[in-house]
């Protein structure tokens, strides 16, 4: 295992990215939805409904949520009627995830502080895993994949929504200077915090194209690995399945 892993563009110990990353999330963690329509313009809301659509979460199914301290994915899975464990390593997210399904009455969901690369559920518990735009933050990807792997049921289905490289020529480079330029602007403006918001672009560069992440998929385990770009790949969604 190397020893430095990227924080953005920097390269640090894995014990302070993992340190830094939780900065991050604590500072961002009231102001979620202000992050991701800066970092989306907006759209993050269609692609997440989109993303559950692909997920087809059915009643009486069990579903991991991992990274999802907010419960933005979660609150749309549990519309299915499917029982929802949302979890993040941020105790901040989910404290703001807790008290958003409090306003929107939603009721059903499980809450657990956990680390994506050492789960505490037992082997084969869950129907179906999902992560949205929380893997790149992790410190060891591989191993969060193999975790995810485990934890899932034989059949069970994974799926990943997570910003990448659009290939569409022009829209590449404009929303290139767009989100390096622009997006640190408005998390100062608005939220009084520019590096985070930095590094949260930074962080979108550092991750692997999208056929990189579907091989790592593979070599976690699982098989009919895929990957559906949306924007031409601005952003995607990578599943795979557990035999």
């Amino acid at each position: 295992m190397s020893d430095t892993v990227s924080f953005g563009y920097a390269d640090v110990s894995p014990d302070e990215k993992t340190a830094k990353v939780g900065e991050v999330f604590r500072s961002v963690a009231s102001r979620y939805d202000l992050m991701n329509d800066a970092m989306s313009g907006g759209m993050h809301r269609l692609w997440k409904d989109r993303f559950v659509r692909r997920v087809k979460p059915r009643a009486g199914e069990v579903i991991l949520d991992m990274a999802g301290g907010t419960g933005d994915i979660a609150f749309r899975l549990a519309r299915s009627g499917a029982a929802v464990t949302v979890s993040d390593i941020n105790a901040a997210m989910l404290e703001v995830g807790k008290e958003r399904a409090a306003k929107k009455r939603i009721e059903g969901l499980s809450w657990s502080e956990q680390n994506a690369e050492t789960l505490s559920f037992e082997a084969n518990r869950f129907d179906a895993y999902t992560i949205a735009f929380g893997i790149r933050n992790v410190t060891h990807r591989m191993q969060a994949l193999k975790e995810a792997h485990r934890v899932l049921k034989r059949g069970g289905r994974f799926y990943c929504l997570e910003f990448s490289t659009t290939l569409w020529p022009g829209f590449k480079e404009a929303y290139d200077a767009y989100s390096h330029r622009l997006v640190p602007k408005i998390g100062k403006m608005l939220a009084g915090d520019e590096e985070s918001y930095r590094y949260l672009i930074e962080s979108i560069r550092r991750f692997p194209t999208m056929d990189a992440f579907k091989a790592e998929i593979a070599e976690a385990g699982f098989v009919q690995a895929k990957v559906e770009p949306l924007l031409g790949g601005l952003v995607a969604i990578h599943s795979g399945w557990k035999i």
